[in-house]
């Protein structure tokens, strides 16, 4: 039985992905674990974040929850999706159709996973740890309640 992933969580994780992309042009993160009290995401990096980039991305990912973002569903087929998004983690029986989560203008990503109806649901979002070991950098979060 799969465990209840928190929207709010969820939610927060693809900020965090868009806000990594954007700012460092890495990949969104190859590993994750969301639970509702903290959550931390696995990147491919080269090195450990400084304190000013910590407090960088936590602002950027902020400012996307205070602008009240709608996060929206939408359905395309899985050719179209390979031309916008990297595919290689679906599962071999995946649908010919995907459904594509949009928060605003900011992130969208194929994913099947509960998520908020808008960012101010999700609180503040703040990074309470971050290590660099062997090309893996963990980030690891918490939220506020909104």
């Amino acid at each position: 039985m799969k465990r209840k992933i928190d929207p709010r969580m969820h939610s927060a994780e693809h900020l965090l992905n868009q806000t990594m992309v954007r700012m460092f042009k890495c990949d969104r993160c190859f590993s994750a674990h969301i639970e509702k009290k903290k959550s931390k995401c696995d990147y491919h990096f080269e090195r450990p974040l400084t304190e000013k980039e910590i407090r960088e991305i936590e602002t950027r990912v902020n400012d996307v929850i205070k602008n009240d973002f709608l996060v929206m569903q939408e359905y395309i087929p899985k050719e179209e999706a390979k031309k916008f998004f990297k595919l290689e983690r679906l599962p071999g029986n995946s649908s010919d159709e995907l459904r594509v989560i949009r928060i605003g203008d900011y992130d969208a990503c194929p994913c099947i996973g509960p998520h908020v109806t808008s960012t101010r649901e999700i609180g503040e979002f703040r990074i309470i740890s971050s290590s660099f070991e062997d090309g893996v950098l963990r980030i690891r979060y918490k939220l506020s309640q909104p």
